[in-house]
């Protein structure tokens, strides 16, 4: 079964080209294209199906990159994002990525680059390109150092298991504690970090050793 496909952006004819690109990656399909965040949001409430993935622009008319990420994660969890912009500032990588963006590329990218990222996203969760990557973890150094903040040795063991595919509920056996707990490991490094998502969080552990520990 194919991959599931949705394109917002509000260049009718980046849409498109983009539709034609990704129709012709064997493991996934397109559903719809849409123009922002409000028509996205009609057609979800109306189509049957809601897509795998959904390439977004940031810059729209009526609901923007940023305002349609933090919707979806709030009404769609199970969607994963990936942001497709001309935009390739640290500011606008770094709102992304904190509003819940599990990719990040720019407009110019190669075709082969998009399926790379698609099927990346599909099968790990995340895929940040190198540029990217840099302002993400530059700015997770930074916060951290700035704010010289400390985590105890079991926000420790849930970053090591942040990166991995296992569910709350498996991390839970993991450290032997409830889901309950874990969530609230979670909770606590999502405050402290200013994240939102296991994505972010996975990327911070990845940068700075906790996987490894």
């Amino acid at each position: 079964m194919k991959t599931t496909v949705v394109i917002v952006d509000d260049h009718i004819l980046i849409a498109k080209a983009l539709e034609s690109i990704v129709t012709h990656f064997k493991d996934f399909e397109v559903l719809y294209v849409c123009e922002n965040g409000r028509r996205l949001q009609e057609n979800l409430a109306n189509h049957a199906k809601v897509p795998d993935i959904i390439l977004l622009d940031i810059s729209m008319p009526e609901m923007d990159g940023f305002e349609t990420i933090l919707w979806l994660q709030s009404e769609y969890t199970e969607v994963k994002t990936i942001a497709l912009s001309m935009q390739g500032d640290d500011s606008s990588v770094i709102k992304m990525v904190r509003n819940g963006s599990k990719g990040y590329l720019l407009k110019n990218t190669s075709p082969a680059k998009l399926e790379k990222a698609l099927t990346r996203v599909r099968d790990d969760g995340f895929y940040y390109p190198e540029w990217a990557s840099k302002i993400i973890f530059s700015n997770f150094k930074h916060h951290e150092e700035s704010t010289a903040l400390k985590f105890s040795d079991r926000e420790k063991e849930f970053l090591k298991y942040a990166v991995t595919e296992l569910s709350y509920k498996e991390i839970a056996e993991k450290m032997c504690c409830s889901p309950r707990t874990v969530e609230s490991y979670r909770d606590q490094l999502c405050e402290k970090l200013e994240l939102k998502t296991r994505v972010g969080l996975a990327v911070f552990a990845l940068k700075n050793g906790f996987a490894d520990s």
